[in-house]
């Protein structure tokens, strides 16, 4: 899926069902430590493509609470044990995601409690992988993207070609875009963007295309 060049580094996308939703599996080769971002589905094919990486899974971490993407954390942390870790603000929102989440997947669970609650510039570590929190408010209250290596995991703040909605309870548009101005677009052009749902991009790329970034006035865009 992404052509890294770091050695170090195992990535897989896993698209789920039903909601079509980008789960990432990331490990250190060295180690075989494991993280798992957003399990929104189908934990027995992300389970399967964690042993076929040959990854012992450490850590889950959620970008944001909405039901879309954490329908499969309890089943995965059931299976292995792992910390699950999720930004403080947005921990009453697994209560309101299990309402309709469960209402659409049959096998649905409702996440547990977060183990680890988390805040901007934070560091969690993969083996010898390191990714930076990056506070990103605006679709939810405590939405997060996680930057390193190259790589930076957003959620559902930035899309390719579009932005994360913020219609929702605790959704902020202008919010968002300041986050995403002042906590993505500041980032290496090159950088690889890797959304909750829909194809990667890069950085550059969204700056230069994204039609909901340019010409905002007061918000820097070109």
């Amino acid at each position: 899926m992404v052509n890294s060049q770091e050695p170090e580094l195992v990535l897989r996308k896993v698209v789920v069902a039903p909601f079509v939703e980008n789960t990432y599996i990331v490990g250190a080769r060295s180690t075989g430590d494991g993280m798992v971002v957003d399990p929104g589905g189908e934990p027995e094919r992300v389970l399967e493509a964690v042993a076929d990486l040959g990854l012992t899974v450490k850590l889950i971490v959620n970008t944001h609470g909405h039901g879309d993407h954490t329908s499969a954390v309890a089943a995965l942390k059931e299976a292995t044990g792992a910390t699950y870790a999720l930004h403080q603000a947005d921990v009453p929102l697994l209560k309101e995601g299990a309402s309709w989440a469960s209402r659409v997947v049959p096998s649905y669970k409702p996440p547990p409690e977060p183990d680890r609650l988390l805040a901007d510039g934070d560091i969690l570590e993969v083996g010898a992988l390191r990714f930076q929190v990056l506070e990103t408010p605006g679709h939810t209250p405590g939405g997060i993207c996680l930057y390193g290596h190259g790589l930076v995991f957003t959620g559902d703040t930035l899309f390719q070609g579009s932005i994360g909605r913020f219609d929702r309870p605790g959704g902020n548009g202008r919010q968002l875009l300041l986050s995403i101005f002042s906590r993505l677009l500041t980032l290496a052009p090159g950088t690889i963007v890797l959304p909750g749902h829909g194809e990667q991009s890069t950085i550059g790329r969204e700056k230069l295309t994204n039609p909901f970034l340019q010409r905002i006035p007061g918000l820097g865009g070109r």
